[in-house]
């Protein structure tokens, strides 16, 4: 018997409640009720039934979780309510004058009822949903717009595209759900093996991986990756009450939301100090990053009481987690060369787990390093993850017996053979031989990188590859290796695919900005900030390689030692042959965008940022000068007009103090750059 279409629809919207329910199970409660074949089953007669009626397909039915086509780049979402950055508190000190101070702006010295929450490493995000309905899923952005990931985020299994209804009350009308997307740990070191085994480069972490995972043009790509989520904060909220966080959290889970089940509802700051000392302990236990702990103030109605500053609000603060440390000991000091032809000692160290990863090195940065710390071979040292990301030689723990030699740079390049220069008075040690395997390796990889011409696919492995095999000798060639595809098909690790994908994007980076060009050099001194200012004077690459030291120097903030470097390059023949056939190449390089004079308080101005900033990291508040025509320098000189210090400032801070230059806070930042600079933020 042949069903009516009206039954067909009345069927499917069936096995939509169905699988989105056991999607619930699976993905949010890990508790399933059907098993997988099961679960197939009702997916395939689904899916049958779209394929006949594809009029009867819904933007919320689970076989459109990978539906959008490719996208030529990401929209902008307007976020309702500011996404704001946490104050942070160092220590528990700090966490009961957080407290202390809570109670006095509410008149009371009655306990306040907080609500302790894992502060995650991972991805911000908004999700909005209408009527129960996904409606759109935006990064947090700058805090006041975001890019829109909503193709990338119905792949997340976790996600519900249809709220569940909930026992006791109904779903939200308008209900934006802040939250955390994560690659967990042990999908982490999956995919990481697999982008090895392609000759991929490795991601650094786990939310490098979710953010690069959730912030792909191609839904198909973020697809692939299980990403997952866990929901913590309101946004907008219409036709729905709650009157605490604990109330909030458990609302999401009635309406099929994921909520991190370490939540933990403390009576007082001290319970709350009890459970980051918990966490603390658990936190290399848990499959996923966390870096910290967040303590908000139950009540809503006290939130509200307690307001917000610009950044941050009042009711709630971060509670970091100790940087990781461990001892091992130092099976050698060796030499690497980096790009432009620096060596820097390294200490490998006896593998040793840290924090969830295998630490086997830790960089010394320069023999003026190495022989502050005394670090020698066979000595037992103690290191930590900077940020729980980068390795970091802490100190000597206990002299190695007996003792090893005092460690000494070489004389001769580890990689080359060439001779090492050394300035007087100078930490570094370099190799003079620009045809150096390592500076060539390096200078691709930089070139590369995603500050530059950003070039996917070339990773440590690959690039070693294709200067091992004479693919690639200088950077040109990487825009010649379309003519060698058998070869590069050939190499260890590659095939086809990985071939044309690598093709794809080098192609892909034959348009692109002056500034990333000049940058991709791998100029000495040259930075990004740098790279923008030349960009900013010159017209075209040829025009910066005919200026003179005077007319180096008589731009804003490049001072004698940047203007040489920049001459000795352009004046280097190989240099000045190789540029010339990196130029032939590109199809387009644009110009950087001028920002109006008129329009800023801070057009011509010169910057210096040191320290830890609050609601923004450094690199974001140094685009919002440059957009707004100011310039970022790396270093003080009398010519600095402000410097910017943040939390922890450096020697910078001191520097200026010096040379009489004025000091501005964030704060005082923002204010220069206008009411338009927006919120921006970092972490969670």
């Amino acid at each position: 018997m042949r069903h009516t279409k009206e039954e067909k629809a009345a069927e499917a919207a069936r096995l939509r409640d169905f699988i989105n329910y056991h999607n619930y199970r699976y993905y949010v409660l890990d508790d399933p009720e059907v098993s997988d074949a099961e679960y197939d089953t009702l997916m395939r007669l689904l899916q049958a039934i779209e394929r006949e009626y594809p009029d009867l397909v819904t933007p919320d039915s689970p076989t459109q979780r990978v539906g959008a086509a490719p996208a030529e780049k990401f929209g902008i979402v307007v976020h309702r309510r500011p996404m704001l950055s946490l104050a942070n508190a160092l220590d528990a000190g700090e966490m009961r004058e957080f407290d202390a101070r809570v109670k006095r702006m509410l008149g009371s010295e009655a306990d306040v009822e907080y609500v302790a929450e894992i502060k995650f490493d991972g991805l911000a995000v908004a999700l909005t949903y209408e009527n129960g309905r996904l409606r759109s899923a935006a990064t947090r952005g700058d805090g006041l717009n975001g890019e829109d990931v909503t193709a990338n985020v119905k792949t997340v299994r976790s996600v519900p595209l249809r709220l569940l209804a909930p026992e006791a009350g109904s779903i939200p009308t308008l209900l934006e759900v802040r939250g955390e997307v994560i690659l967990p740990r042990r999908a982490f070191e999956k995919l990481n093996a697999e982008r090895e085994q392609r000759g991929e480069p490795l991601f650094a972490n786990p939310r490098n991986a979710a953010a690069g995972s959730l912030r792909q043009l191609d839904p198909r790509v973020s697809a692939a990756r299980p990403l997952d989520i866990y929901c913590h904060s309101p946004g907008v909220v219409e036709g729905a009450r709650w009157a605490t966080q604990w109330e909030f959290l458990e609302g999401l889970k009635a309406l099929g939301l994921k909520v991190n089940p370490h939540n933990r509802l403390c009576p007082n700051i001290e319970a709350a100090l009890e459970y980051w000392q918990e966490m603390s302990e658990r936190r290399g236990r848990l499959d996923y990053e966390a870096d910290g702990v967040v303590v908000k103030v139950n009540s809503f109605a006290l939130q509200q009481r307690l307001g917000e500053v610009s950044r941050a609000p009042r009711w709630a603060v971060a509670y970091k987690f100790k940087a990781q440390q461990a001892e091992t000991r130092v099976l050698r000091i060796s030499v690497q060369v980096g790009r432009i032809g620096f060596l820097t000692p390294v200490a490998q160290l006896e593998p040793v787990a840290l924090g969830g990863v295998t630490i086997a090195s830790a960089s010394l940065h320069n023999l003026d390093e190495v022989r502050r710390k005394d670090v020698r071979q066979g000595d037992t040292v103690l290191v930590e993850r900077a940020g729980d990301v980068i390795p970091y030689l802490v100190r000597v723990a206990r002299k190695g017996e007996p003792r090893g030699p005092e460690f000494s740079m070489p004389a001769r390049c580890p990689e080359c053979a060439g001779a090492v220069a050394h300035e007087e008075g100078e930490a570094g040690y370099f190799c003079v031989n620009v045809n150096c395997p390592a500076r060539v390796r390096e200078s691709i990889r930089h070139f590369a990188s995603k500050t530059c011409l950003d070039i996917e696919g070339l990773g440590e492995q690959l690039v070693g590859q294709l200067v091992e095999k004479g693919l690639v000798k200088e950077l040109a060639d990487l825009y010649e290796l379309k003519d060698r595809r058998a070869e590069l098909v050939a190499l260890e690790r590659m095939g086809a695919k990985s071939a044309d994908n690598l093709l794809a994007s080098i192609e892909r980076s034959r348009t692109t900005t002056l500034e990333r060009l000049i940058n991709g050099l791998g100029i000495r001194h040259v930075g990004e900030s740098t790279a923008r200012q030349l960009a900013l004077e010159f017209a075209a690459v040829e025009e910066l390689a005919e200026a003179s030291q005077e007319r180096l120097e008589s731009i804003r903030d490049i001072g004698p030692e940047v203007a040489r470097s920049i001459r000795e390059y352009f004046t280097e023949p190989r240099n000045q042959r190789a540029v010339k056939r990196l130029r032939q190449r590109l199809r387009e390089v644009r110009a950087p965008a001028r920002a109006p004079q008129h329009q800023s308080a801070v057009a011509g101005l010169s910057f210096v940022l040191t320290g830890v900033l609050e609601t923004m990291t450094r690199g974001e508040a140094a685009e919002k000068i440059h957009a707004a025509g100011g310039r970022i320098s790396s270093a003080v000189s009398a010519r600095t007009d402000f410097v910017v210090a943040g939390r922890e400032p450096g020697s910078k801070l001191d520097e200026a103090k010096k040379l009489g230059v004025s000091i501005i806070s964030e704060e005082e930042l923002r204010a220069l750059l206008g009411a338009g600079a927006g919120r921006t933020s970092h972490g969670r």
